[in-house]
């Protein structure tokens, strides 16, 4: 299978003060989310003057796919600007035939996977019949590049606080409802398995794993514990230094800067806690390998690169043209929680 472009397919983020209420309400759009709450989020990105990294940092990255992989690459959102049906038009006019698909998530389910094959199949159509073919490269939560990124992370983060350090992974939360109709557990055993991997590559026997970023009615269950409670927990257990790796996260959404870097380091310090933010991968090199690698699988028909650890969790294949990926772990219907998930 071969291509003569790319995608980059992204969940999107405001660029100014004036973008962030109109890219929450897309983001909310259906869910019933109260206005007070979208007031309270803005906040968030009003911090940073109205801007989220993460459109910066994927056109860092679309210049290192160029540079890795000799192609076009061209950028789409979800949520915002770019968005994706006008890019898949753009590519259409400029006579792609064949894209491979980079989703900006390492994961299977619902938000992570098969609302990105939605976003193909719209785009797809708004385009008409003219529409190149979009394959989306599978989720690449356990590929040697992925484990390694976040292993170099984690051990760069354990020089800026003491020895003995404890160190906690996190993944954005979602209602255990949903979590349970996938696979089932499907996502929260994939960020499971990628842990125990990026542990010991790193060298950690021991480590634990929370959930951040949960939204949505209270009455709603999500994944436990959260990474508030479980800092908390720490703090009053005498540990005296945490190192948190993002690992949910590929890139410093708002969710990794504000969440993270802003409140959670605010706790920690309250509680007497030295603190230490991992990396994500951003626009690392070694990420656009990673998906020129994706895309090698497809073009020679190889096994797929992955890192072999006990208790190995299932993850999707490629998914052409928007189709439910296979095997179809990712085709419930959405959790509509109330929740909040950013760029």
């Amino acid at each position: 299978m071969e291509f003569d472009a790319v995608l980059l397919l992204s969940f999107g983020g405001p660029e100014g003060p004036e973008q962030v209420r109109p890219f929450l309400e897309n983001v909310t759009r259906g869910r019933n989310v109260p206005p007070e709450r979208l007031d309270d989020v803005a906040q968030h990105y009003l911090h940073f003057g109205g801007v989220s990294p993460i459109n910066g940092i994927n056109r860092a990255l679309i210049t290192e796919l160029q540079a890795e992989l000799n192609l076009p690459v061209y950028f789409g959102n979800r949520n915002w600007e770019p968005y994706v049906e006008d890019t898949v038009k753009q590519m259409r006019d400029n006579g792609v035939r064949r894209a491979a698909v980079f989703a900006t998530s390492a994961w299977s389910g619902y938000s992570s996977c098969t609302q990105y094959t939605e976003d193909i199949a719209r785009a797809r159509r708004a385009a008409g019949p003219d529409a190149p073919q979009l394959v989306k490269l599978r989720p690449y939560f356990d590929h040697p590049l992925f484990v390694e990124m976040f292993a170099g992370a984690v051990a760069a983060a354990a020089q800026s606080v003491p020895a003995g350090a404890r160190l906690v992974f996190t993944a954005h939360s979602v209602p255990v409802a949903a979590d349970q109709r996938l696979g089932p557990r499907l996502y929260s055993r994939q960020v499971a398995y990628a842990t125990r991997l990026v542990a010991a590559a790193a060298g950690y026997a021991d480590y634990d794993l929370a959930w951040q970023s949960r939204s949505g009615p209270p009455q709603v269950p999500w994944l436990e514990p959260s990474v508030e409670d479980h800092l908390t927990a720490l703090a009053a257990s005498g540990t005296e230094a945490v190192i948190v790796c993002p690992v949910g996260f590929v890139a410093d959404h708002i969710e990794v800067v504000w969440d993270l870097d802003e409140e959670l380091r605010s706790q920690a310090e309250a509680s007497g806690l030295a603190f230490a933010r991992a990396a994500t991968p951003n626009a690392d090199r070694r990420f656009a390998r990673l998906a020129a690698d994706l895309i090698d699988e497809l073009r020679t028909g190889r096994n797929p690169a992955r890192v072999d650890g006990p208790d190995p969790v299932p993850g999707c294949l490629a998914s052409v043209d928007g189709e439910p990926c296979r095997p179809p772990h990712c085709a419930a219907t959405q959790e509509r929680s109330g929740g909040i998930t950013c760029g």
